[in-house]
């Protein structure tokens, strides 16, 4: 159980300082990209989520 606990509060950790490196470095655009690859692998749409990380990985490797 206390496994659980500590591995959602490191992904939640995780997503922060992603969120802040992606806002930081990429701007807004970066920001949605990240949200849509999130949403789509949530939803299990991988058609949105590759496209959206292909983007984001462009983007990144422009920054």
């Amino acid at each position: 159980m206390g496994e659980v606990i500590a591995f959602q509060v490191l992904w939640a950790l995780a997503k922060l300082l992603l969120g802040q490196l992606a806002q930081s470095r990429l701007g807004l655009l970066g920001l949605l990209l990240m949200w849509t690859v999130a949403m789509g692998v949530r939803a299990r749409r991988t058609g949105p989520a590759v496209g959206a990380a292909v983007l984001l990985i462009l983007l990144m490797t422009q920054a």
